[in-house]
């Protein structure tokens, strides 16, 4: 007999996470005491109850704009190495609270350079803080890191050039995040195109509040691996019949990083309701199910698996299938994806779902 498939049984299930953002995904407690430390003024409270559901009722706004303004907290917070690291090994341990075995983390370097850090000393920070916090953890996981450019700004190259240079601390991959519409993925193509010579991993934020057009340079332009969020690509789909973008995406098999309650928070889609991940995923779309912002959002991956299960009427099938596409997309070796995927999620799903 299958477990019943509730939030209880999802958070003992093994999971696997491609798109969480490690400055929105602070504790809020860790916040207020972060503040406190560096002298950060502004914050709305000082009780860690009332200041998640702020960041919460600041990112159910419907605009993806005033959904990046609670970052202004969350980084004003993350100047230093101490407070990096404190960050870094909480988010593991939380992650791995909840179930996660295998996650990618995303952050921007330049958003922790304010009080004279550089680059490569915040990257240093954040990569000792996840190997502490796996130690920590209390159970297995393993943590990937994925680093960001900013979209709105220049010099994409030097953020390709750290994930190159620090490969082998435990960096993935490379992203471009911040505002979409107005910032194309075409601006620094050559930062794509240096990435692919020194056979680096990349995603790229797209699809979320711009539309297919920022898909198709994504993928056509750029040569993305994954599409971070992609929930607009369902534009290019009319009933069964998939426009040619949608159709190379899906016979690609380049995974699609959706985030149902982020999508509806920064205004991707009107509603859960609206959301096209049930119907991406019956047409055969490498589907991931993720947090983007835990904090901002207020939610965990187990708690997200079991929204899109009560509002898509998913089962374990569909379940399994979402943390099997993940850990296929994953920017690690074709070994430790086929190993993940033996030894860990196909025998727990097995006796989850009878």
């Amino acid at each position: 007999m299958p477990t019943p498939l509730n939030l209880e049984a999802l958070r003992s299930a093994p999971k696997v996470l491609l798109h969480d953002h490690l400055d929105g995904g602070l504790r809020p407690q860790t916040v207020i005491e972060l503040a406190d430390a560096c002298g950060h003024q502004g914050l709305p409270t000082t009780d860690p109850v009332a200041l998640g559901e702020w960041f919460r009722d600041n990112a159910n706004s419907g605009s993806l704009v005033r959904y990046l303004e609670g970052f202004a907290h969350t980084c004003g917070v993350m100047q230093d190495e101490e407070a990096l690291v404190r960050v870094a090994a909480e988010a593991v341990e939380d992650l791995a609270a909840d179930g996660v075995v295998y996650a990618e983390i995303r952050y921007a370097p330049e958003l922790f350079t304010d009080k004279g850090l550089s680059l490569e000393q915040a990257v240093e920070a954040v990569q000792e803080g996840f190997r502490k916090g796996e130690e920590a953890a209390g159970r297995t996981i393993r943590v990937g890191t994925l680093l960001c450019a900013m979209r709105q700004n220049d010099g994409w190259q030097r953020i390709a050039d750290l994930v190159v240079r620090y490969r082998e601390a435990g960096v993935v991959g490379f992203d471009i995040a911040g505002p979409e519409a107005g910032f194309p993925a075409s601006r620094e193509l050559s930062a794509f195109e240096y990435l692919r010579q020194q056979s680096a991993h990349f995603t790229i934020h797209a699809a979320e509040a711009a539309g297919v057009e920022s898909a198709w340079e994504a993928v056509q332009l750029a040569g993305a691996e994954r599409l971070g969020h992609g929930v607009r690509l369902a534009e290019d789909v009319r009933g069964d019949e998939l426009g040619p973008l949608a159709a190379y995406v899906r016979d690609r098999r380049i995974a699609l990083e959706m985030c149902p309650t982020s999508n509806v928070h920064t205004g991707a889609v009107a509603s859960l309701a609206e959301h096209p991940i049930k119907r991406m995923h019956e047409l055969g779309f490498r589907v991931t199910v993720n947090t983007d912002n835990r904090l901002m959002s207020q939610v965990s991956l187990s708690g997200e698996l079991a929204t899109a299960v009560e509002h898509f009427g998913f089962g374990w099938e569909d379940v399994r299938a979402f943390t099997t596409n993940a850990a296929k997309a994953a920017f690690i070796t074709h070994e430790e994806r086929g190993a993940l995927i033996r030894n860990v999620i196909n025998p727990a799903f097995d006796e989850l779902g009878g």
